[in-house]
């Protein structure tokens, strides 16, 4: 069963515009319906008053600031909202608008909900923006897969050639099967252990085959492949293999370990978010 029903989450943070032209390229692949999803998050009123108090006219200040920021990202909407209507135009797919008002993240995760796939951009570090949502939060709270396009854009396709990450874990199982639709055209699919446990409880003594021989019962022909680099973190390997493979796709489970764990250790989750340069679809 192909993609038929895709969200892009559409903002003005750097990258936008290649992530809705993926998004179009995939709806359009896919003969899917494609939503953009335009959330208008407002000011954070609690902390712009904590150093006033409760003075009457401060207050008016504040109501009327965010009328402005409202008002501001409403003009934005609307811009924005002309260029998406213009572009599913031009590709001849159905699509449809949304703006919605409230907490970017939790709107986006409620919409992501009713889709087969939620397309979302890397935070950048040096320009969040405003109203990014967290693509750790949507993955673990939306139970959908998500596509992370990179800040820094993406290539002219995707899914051409993939990179997929395998531990034989129950996120990697789902983040493979997640992504079947995207690797059916593919000329390539790497799937590609680091570290790989042998043994019974392991991935066997060949690792990653039996997963590229499910992929091949599927029609998609897949190539296992491992490395052993202890010294080095898994998700800089795998950051490096897509490099030099010239992926345009890398798939991967979404924190196979706990967040906690990652947040406060590290984890390949969290290095492939922070340093991708290539779309990611991730599952949990």
């Amino acid at each position: 069963m192909g993609l038929k029903d895709i969200l892009v989450h559409v903002d003005d943070a750097r990258g936008n515009e290649a992530r809705l032209r993926l998004a179009i390229e995939l709806a359009r692949r896919n003969d899917a319906h494609l939503t953009g999803l335009f959330v208008i998050e407002p000011v954070d009123i609690a902390m712009l008053a904590a150093p006033i108090g409760p003075d009457v006219a401060a207050l008016a200040t504040l109501d009327a600031i965010q009328e402005e920021h409202r008002a501001a990202r409403r003009a934005l909407a609307d811009r924005l909202a002309a260029t998406f209507r213009g572009a599913t135009e031009r590709a001849g797919i159905a699509a449809e608008w949304r703006l919605a008002e409230g907490a970017v993240t939790d709107l986006v995760i409620l919409n992501a909900r009713y889709a087969d796939l939620a397309i979302l951009g890397q935070i950048d570090p040096e320009n969040p923006g405003v109203g990014a949502p967290s693509p750790e939060a949507v993955l673990l709270g939306s139970g959908r897969p998500i596509l992370v396009v990179p800040y820094i854009g993406a290539g002219e396709t995707v899914g051409r050639r993939v990179l997929a990450a395998w531990s034989a874990s129950r996120e990697a199982s789902r983040a493979l099967n997640d992504a079947l639709p995207l690797l059916e055209d593919a000329e390539t699919v790497i799937v590609f252990s680091v570290n790989p446990a042998r043994g019974i409880a392991g991935e066997g003594e060949l690792p990653a085959a039996d997963i590229a021989l499910h992929l091949a019962r599927h029609g998609i022909k897949a190539e296992a492949a491992y490395a052993v680099a202890e010294d080095i973190g898994v998700g800089d390997v795998l950051l490096s293999r897509a490099a030099d493979l010239g992926s345009d796709l890398m798939v991967m489970g979404g924190y196979g370990h706990s967040r906690l764990r990652e947040i406060v250790l590290g984890g390949a989750t969290r290095t492939v978010l922070r340093h991708m340069t290539v779309p990611v679809l991730l599952s949990h």
